[in-house]
């Protein structure tokens, strides 16, 4: 398994965890199916689907958020209340008023719900206690915002934002001006530059690649990199964003040398890769927040 998407958040290093404790807490908040006059239902489900909450392996951790969300589009709650609404004005001889119509959609949503489909999404969790890291498989904040919403219930979980003395933003700019990553990284094809103007013009590199002069004059014209792709040590590329999170994760070589101490077995399989990956991520983690110019502590935060 490897996560896609990194939205990355600080633990202290070591962070001495009680597993048992930790998984009591998330029990308190397991996922049940949704109802069937409520929209949404999540809560913490079994990584491995054998009753566990927390997978450890190797004292990495792993947790999986269960999403059902109805699928219930407002054109069909629209059209269904404006044909009640017509029967109504029939019926009453005239329109119903504003408060009426909203109360009828609520009625009608109501009604509706029971009937309508549930999309299933998982949202996957890990956390590095040794190293101090917990990460959320997710491209979206607002989806991270409502993980970490339901982490921070249980008590005494340390968590903190990861924030870096060079902002992401400031360091891709340097690092396209003077077209050089910083040690251990490599540049790829893909780009993004925005102006900070209202019209906040924006220049797109996919696929391409970059011409050192093009990109200078647009950062000379007050455009700055919001958006890098980047190869860690031949072993993961990703694009790093301006707001320190990590997409389009990929892992390069990793998984081929891996490949001679594979096994058959799909449980002992998953443990390998979840072992894999948060080993190598831990380390490319580390390397970045150094080239960002190492944490903020407490004090520099404040």
């Amino acid at each position: 398994m490897w996560f896609k998407n990194l939205q990355i958040f600080r633990l202290p290093a070591p962070w001495k965890v009680d597993i048992e404790q930790l998984a009591k807490q998330l029990a308190s908040q397991s996922f049940s199916q949704c109802p069937s006059n409520e929209m949404q239902s999540e809560g913490w489900a079994s990584p491995r689907d054998n009753e566990l909450l927390v997978h450890s392996v190797n004292q990495q951790l792993l947790l999986l958020l269960s999403t059902e969300k109805k699928l219930l589009p407002s054109t069909v709650v629209n059209q269904v209340s404006k044909a009640r609404a017509a029967e109504l004005e029939e019926q009453q001889g005239f329109a119903p008023g504003r408060k009426a119509m909203k109360d009828l959609k609520e009625r009608v949503t109501e009604e509706l719900l029971p009937r309508a489909f549930g999309i299933k999404r998982s949202t996957w969790v890990w956390i590095d206690p040794i190293h101090g890291w917990l990460v959320i498989d997710t491209s979206s904040p607002g989806k991270a915002d409502e993980v970490i919403k339901l982490l921070l219930k249980c008590d005494k979980l340390p968590l903190e934002s990861l924030r870096v003395k060079l902002s992401p933003q400031t360091a891709m700019t340097d690092w396209l001006i003077g077209n050089e990553a910083p040690k251990g990284f490599t540049i790829d094809q893909d780009t993004e530059l925005r102006a900070h103007t209202e019209d906040k013009a924006t220049v797109r590199y996919v696929n391409h690649s970059l011409d050192a002069d093009d990109v200078q004059r647009h950062i000379a014209a007050g455009k700055q990199c919001t958006k890098l792709a980047l190869t860690w040590n031949d072993r993961i590329s990703f694009v790093l964003t301006e707001t320190l999170a990590l997409k389009r994760i990929k892992p390069l070589d990793i998984l081929d040398e891996d490949k001679e101490t594979r096994t058959s077995n799909e449980d002992e399989r998953f443990d390998a890769d979840f072992v894999l990956m948060a080993a190598e991520l831990a380390s490319m983690l580390d390397d970045l927040v150094y080239a960002l110019g190492g944490e903020l502590d407490k004090a520099e935060a404040a």
